[in-house]
């Protein structure tokens, strides 16, 4: 028969503790935890110091001022003058206001940029890396390893080279007298950089680009459970099925990842410049190659700044839109 003033078992360890060491052994001093378990303001574990942590920062800290947060400033600044690469306006520019965002907003040029971009985001990276890096990834998976190690480094291979030299090896393979193309399909003669500009660049950026996309579902890849995959299999499931219903929900995140920082890659890329100039008429001017010669070309540095503070703009609302759908996903 229980009594009911039985006496009722303390942990030792609680009665060990010392007075300000709330709490069982192993969950910290109370000075580290608030009321409800919260912890409290966060210690200096190594004791450095307010001044001393800001001193191993600083050169990171002016590094980021100096080629960063300067950079910018000084771009919104001009954006607003009428500053210019010759003339009076080199020495002493006025202010204009919001002028060149007006006259951004109204030409013809950068609406056409706007869009050749858009079609070279959508095609090159959107539709082309995602899919080709995909299907490399799921394709190496099952091969032998050296076979993956060789398709791989390939593909690697065509990403860390030089933008200078891939754009001359892919000016080669697009020309009109010998080029490479030419040769393979038997149609001497054919301009393929003049004639189809854009889909020569959407071509290009596809192979350069594709490695990164290969690397980062590769490892996406090894974290669907395989034992999930073989169950698909044995049920009769189809290729696409077990895409859609098995390995698509675990990296979903990583598609969006991926999907942002390449379609941000792409839309600053100055890649397309080193093969068309933006030519022919314009037809291949994306905006990255619409500032370059607007600025550089036509010496309008106020304007062109005012362009590449609105792509600034529109970089960042891709963002904010990818951290929505990253949040609604969790």
């Amino acid at each position: 028969m229980t009594s009911a003033s039985a006496p009722v078992s303390v942990n030792p360890a609680q009665e060990r503790a010392p007075a300000g060491q709330g709490g069982p052994a192993g969950r910290g001093p109370a000075s580290e935890r608030g009321p409800a378990g919260r912890r409290g303001p966060a210690v200096d574990v190594a004791g450095l110091g307010v001044g001393r942590a800001l001193a191993f920062v600083a050169p990171a800290l002016l590094l980021i001022g100096a080629f960063l947060v300067f950079p910018a400033v000084w771009t919104i600044y001009i954006g607003v003058t009428n500053y210019r690469l010759t003339g009076v306006e080199a020495v002493s520019p006025s202010i204009v206001g919001l002028s060149n965002y007006t006259k951004a907003l109204n030409d013809a040029l950068f609406h056409n940029a706007l869009w050749l971009t858009l079609l070279f985001v959508l095609g090159s990276a959107i539709i082309g890396q995602n899919i080709l890096g995909f299907a490399l990834a799921w394709v190496m998976r099952r091969t032998r390893p050296v076979v993956r190690r060789t398709v791989e480094g390939l593909v690697l291979l065509a990403w860390i080279l030089p933008s200078t030299v891939v754009a001359y090896l892919w000016v080669a393979f697009f020309d009109r007298d010998g080029g490479t193309l030419n040769g393979i399909l038997g149609t001497p003669g054919t301009a393929w950089l003049i004639d189809y500009p854009m889909a020569c660049l959407v071509v290009f950026n596809t192979w350069r680009g594709t490695a990164f996309s290969m690397m980062l579902y590769s490892s996406a890849l090894q974290a669907v459970p395989p034992s999930q995959l073989e169950s698909a299999r044995m049920v009769g499931a189809s290729g696409w099925q077990t895409l859609r219903d098995v390995v698509f929900p675990h990296i979903r995140g990583h598609v969006l990842t991926n999907t942002l920082l390449i379609s941000l890659w792409t839309a600053n890329d100055f890649s397309p410049f080193l093969l068309t100039k933006g030519g022919p008429n314009h037809e291949s001017e994306t905006v990255p190659v619409y500032i370059y010669n607007v600025a550089l070309q036509g010496g309008e540095l106020g304007y062109s700044s005012a362009i590449s503070f609105l792509l600034l703009i529109a970089n960042l609302l891709v963002s904010l839109i990818y951290l929505r759908l990253l949040r609604r996903r969790s």
